[in-house]
């Protein structure tokens, strides 16, 4: 089972998670910020991902830092239950539409950790959310899954559907590059670090 576990305890954050990326879409989430556990519940489904997940974070500050540091544990845990990863698949793309809102994504396993994110999202809340905090949690999960990820917005005018479908298109497209195709590195250099 491709399966891990992280703990990260700072001043502003405790984070508890465990994920596994052979499981059926199940979740268990607490990240005390609805926003975010109503996008990672969308993320499990649609990547068939488990994930369990309890944090702890300073919100009476805002909601940055938790969302950052769930953002960098849940990478972590990608890339420890990825292992070597070998035969997996290593591309995956989408073209997501949610109503109005239409994302491409594309993802890398190539062990290099790079984030083109081209977003323009029209509200700066939903609800108590703030939405340049999407790209604080993409940024915060690819630098520690050590992937290559390019999410573009090409049409939408609602906020809460376009982060949607920014979620659902990562959970696909990962779930896609994660598959088992084969039993080698799928690199000429015969390792992806």
């Amino acid at each position: 089972m491709r399966i891990a576990s992280i703990s990260r305890t700072t001043a502003e954050t405790d984070v508890s998670l465990t994920l596994s990326l052979d499981g059926c879409g199940k979740s268990e989430i607490d990240s005390g910020v609805g926003f975010l556990d109503h996008m990672l519940t969308l993320f499990t489904a649609h990547s068939g991902y488990d994930l369990t997940l309890c944090c702890k974070g300073d919100t009476q500050v805002d909601d940055h830092h938790s969302v950052e540091d769930i953002g960098i544990c849940l990478g972590a845990a990608f890339s420890e239950a990825l292992g070597d990863k070998k035969g997996v698949a290593r591309y995956g793309d989408i073209l997501l539409p949610m109503d109005e809102a239409l994302i491409q994504c594309a993802v890398d396993l190539s062990g290099r950790a790079m984030l083109f994110a081209d977003l323009d999202l029209p509200a700066q809340k939903v609800g108590s959310f703030d939405t340049e905090l999407c790209e604080e949690f993409l940024l915060g999960f690819v630098r520690t899954a050590g992937i290559t990820l390019h999410v573009r917005q090409l049409a939408g005018k609602n906020t809460h559907h376009i982060i949607e479908a920014v979620f659902k298109a990562l959970g696909r497209t990962l779930s896609k590059a994660t598959a088992v195709v084969g039993d080698s590195i799928p690199s000429t250099k015969g390792v992806l670090a």
